[in-house]
C-alpha cells in the first residue's frame, strides 16, 4: 500500500524536465546569459566580472511555472576547436538558444555560418531555436532588425520549427526573462520524447 501511495505521490509531483543548449561563438556572452538567468530565478550565481571563457560546459537547472517545469541549461564552449562537439548534444536537447554578440560586426558572417550548420543537422529537426542579439546595452551594437535579416535567411530551412530573434543584454538582465518565457512556451508546444542530457 505504501508503494502505491508513494507512486501516486511521485507521479502527481513529477516535474517536466527540458534540456536546453546555449550555443554561440566564443565571447558572445553565453555564460553571462546563464549566470544572469540563475540570478533572475533566485539561484546562486557567479559575479559577472569573474566569468572566464568556457572550456567544456557549464550546467544549471532553473525551475519555472511555479516549480512545475525544470529547465536544464547546457552552456557549451564556443571556441572554434570546441564547436565540433556540439553535435553530440543535439539528439538529447529540447531547445537551443544561440547567442550572438551584436557588437562584433567582423564575426557576424562566421556567426551566421555556424548557426546554419546547426540548423541543417538532422538531429535538430523540430527543436525550437531562439537567437539572442546580445549586448544590446552597448552603443556600437547592430540593430536587432539587421540581425533578424541575417537570421531570416537561415530560418527558411527551419520548416515548421519555432524560431525567433530577441534582443537581450545578458550583462544588465534586460530581455533575459522574456527569452526564458518564450523558450518555455515553445518547449511545451513542441514536446518531444528526448532523453535528458547527462554528463
Amino acid at each position: 500500500m505504501f508503494h502505491l501511495a508513494q507512486g501516486i505521490y511521485n507521479n502527481w509531483n513529477r516535474k517536466e524536465q527540458y534540456s536546453i543548449l546555449i550555443l554561440g561563438l566564443d565571447n558572445a556572452g553565453k555564460t553571462t546569459f546563464l549566470e544572469t538567468c540563475k540570478k533572475e530565478f533566485n539561484l546562486n550565481s557567479k559575479p559577472l566580472d569573474k566569468i572566464t571563457p568556457t572550456v567544456g560546459q557549464n550546467v544549471a537547472t532553473i525551475s519555472v511555472e511555479n516549480n512545475k517545469k525544470l529547465l536544464k541549461f547546457w552552456d557549451v564552449g564556443g571556441q572554434e576547436n570546441l564547436r565540433s562537439m556540439w553535435s553530440e548534444y543535439y539528439s538529447q536537447c529540447h531547445g537551443i538558444i544561440f547567442v550572438v554578440d551584436s557588437t562584433d560586426r567582423s564575426r557576424i558572417d562566421e556567426c551566421s555560418k555556424t548557426l546554419g550548420k546547426i540548423v541543417m543537422d538532422d538531429e535538430v529537426e523540430g527543436v525550437p531555436i531562439l537567437m539572442l542579439a546580445n549586448k544590446q546595452d552597448m552603443p556600437e551594437r547592430m540593430e536587432v532588425q539587421d540581425i533578424k535579416e541575417i537570421f531570416n535567411q537561415i530560418a527558411e530551412h527551419l520548416s515548421a520549427r519555432d524560431s525567433r530573434v530577441l534582443p537581450v543584454s545578458a550583462l544588465t538582465g534586460e530581455g533575459v526573462k522574456d527569452a526564458i518565457d518564450w523558450m518555455t512556451l515553445r518547449l511545451e508546444r513542441n514536446k518531444k520524447v528526448r532523453r535528458p542530457l547527462y554528463k
